[in-house]
């Protein structure tokens, strides 16, 4: 693809890649409690998440989706659900980080819990839908350039979900105290619930 489309396509993703949303606080909160590693190996959950809607965008199956209402409510219902636990969860959950042993045994639990968060979020396969095709050429081959733009984007993805990861690094100095602590995670919990009440509420465009 041409190069200068792919220099635009870049500062546009990666703001959406920074965006604060559910995925990229869980990193930071996971990054708090157990550690960049755990919160960055996580994280590649959601990365197999987007792969897969990246795939379903460019064989053009994300459109079915997109032009079903029912799909897109079920699946929009059934992420809300999901955000709603983890938000529960994670306002009743401990406030001091897990053991080494623990963490090690939790990080497929919480690599499947980004990859969940991830699939369970219809903006995201709209945003392939929608944000990936108007930096494609359709005179010249569109698979070579879905390759191209969405590898980008998770190249990306992973960069957004380190910066998350070690501003939550930074902040598990602020939050020693188990009250501090247990405060920031009913904050993020409450950020989570909020999403989740304006994915409810919002619609298919």
């Amino acid at each position: 693809m041409e190069i200068w489309k792919l220099l635009f396509f870049i500062p546009a993703c990666f703001a959406l890649n920074m965006t604060p949303g559910p995925n990229n606080l869980l990193s930071m909160n996971n990054a708090r409690c157990y550690g960049f590693k755990s919160a960055w190996i996580a994280g590649l959950g959601r990365i197999a998440a987007f792969t897969v809607m990246i795939t379903l965008a460019a064989s053009g199956l994300a459109v079915v989706l997109y032009a079903s209402e029912m799909l897109f409510f079920i699946i929009k219902v059934l992420g809300v659900a999901y955000l709603f636990w983890i938000a529960f969860n994670l306002w009743c959950s401990e406030a001091s980080p897990i053991s080494e042993i623990e963490r090690s045994r939790n990080l497929l639990g919480l690599a499947k819990q980004e990859f969940l968060l991830a699939a369970g979020n219809p903006k995201a396969i709209l945003i392939f839908t929608a944000f990936l095709p108007q930096f494609v050429d359709v005179a010249a081959n569109a698979n070579a350039q879905f390759f191209v733009l969405g590898l980008t984007f998770l190249l990306l993805e992973v960069a957004a979900i380190s910066l998350y990861a070690l501003f939550g690094i930074y902040l598990r100095q602020w939050f020693k105290k188990p009250q501090m602590a247990q405060r920031f995670n009913r904050v993020c919990a409450t950020l989570l619930a909020v999403s989740g009440i304006n994915l409810l509420l919002s619609r298919q465009q």
